[in-house]
């Protein structure tokens, strides 16, 4: 059998390597999906990736399954029971930042319909897909990331810098930064 020709970030590792071939890229327009790798990718901002996928279904258990109905009304009693959850990163700010993000998530949703709609809006709902031969030609941030992160900041959200909303971008499919020789891409 040989060897999938994958994107370099992920080679080596099993999980990171079933994320990149199963999720990373694929279009996502789901509002509970997408709020899922919002939270996530908060929660990762400082820390790397795989840290965040080898706590994914702890993150899952711990905040209700991604219901970000049900986060946006978490008491202190529920922020003081994660503050202690070993099983998933202890920042108070980024903690709170989820229970935040949920209410300013639903928000956007009153406003646009769904969340998914106001996302896609930002690209006129088509995938970016770029044409990068090499890992070393892949941005941190773009100057749609910069106003996508521009504009959910103002809207209240909380650790949405550039290069974490580019890094949701390509999480979540809007932009397909697979490499060139990726077999991804050649699918």
């Amino acid at each position: 059998m040989t060897e999938k020709n994958r994107c370099a970030w992920c080679k080596g590792d099993e999980l990171y390597e079933r994320y990149h071939d199963e999720e990373w890229g694929q279009p996502v327009y789901d509002d509970h999906k997408l709020f899922e790798f919002l939270l996530l990718e908060t929660f990762q901002a400082g820390l790397s990736w795989i840290t965040i996928l080898r706590k994914r279904e702890n993150f899952r258990k711990a905040f209700d399954d991604f219901d970000y109905k049900k986060i946006a009304s978490y008491s202190d009693k529920k922020i003081e029971e994660l503050l202690q959850d070993t099983g998933i990163i202890r920042n108070r700010l980024k903690v709170l930042a989820a229970v935040s993000n949920a209410q300013a998530f639903m928000k956007i949703q009153d406003e646009f319909g769904s969340f998914s709609k106001y996302y896609w809006d930002f690209t006129d709902g088509k995938i970016i897909d770029n044409k990068f031969t090499s890992l070393s030609q892949v941005p941190a941030t773009t100057p749609l990331s910069d106003k996508i992160s521009k504009d959910m900041k103002k809207r209240g959200f909380k650790f949405v810098g550039s290069t974490v909303i580019y890094a949701n971008m390509q999480a979540t499919g809007m932009v397909n930064d697979h490499i060139a020789e990726c077999w991804t891409k050649k699918n």
